[in-house]
């Protein structure tokens, strides 16, 4: 058994290999049809296997979304002014 810590957002080992659902496609159907099945995969969120001689080559996956602004509204503080002098006297080394 594993002890390989799980972490949130990364893909693990169940994540990586190959389930038994995803689509496989041929690398030239997928040169045929490379922008059509982009966005196939970023409406179902289904990870997309492109196969050579039937092995697994890539795999197409969809970008996580990014947050919408109202999502990121009220998530900077205001904390003064950044760049001021704080009132402490050093010396540069010359």
């Amino acid at each position: 058994m594993s002890t390989t810590p799980v972490v949130p957002g990364q893909p693990g080992h169940y994540d990586v290999t190959m389930k038994p659902g995803r689509r496989r496609i041929p690398a030239s159907v997928f040169k045929a049809r490379c922008l059509a099945l982009l966005d196939d995969v970023q409406a179902s969120r289904e990870t997309l296997v492109v196969t050579k001689r039937g092995r697994p080559v890539a795999m197409v996956v969809a970008v996580p979304e990014r947050p919408s602004a109202r999502t990121l509204r009220g998530s900077v503080r205001y904390h003064g002014d950044l760049v001021a002098p704080i009132g402490e006297d050093w010396e540069a080394l010359r």
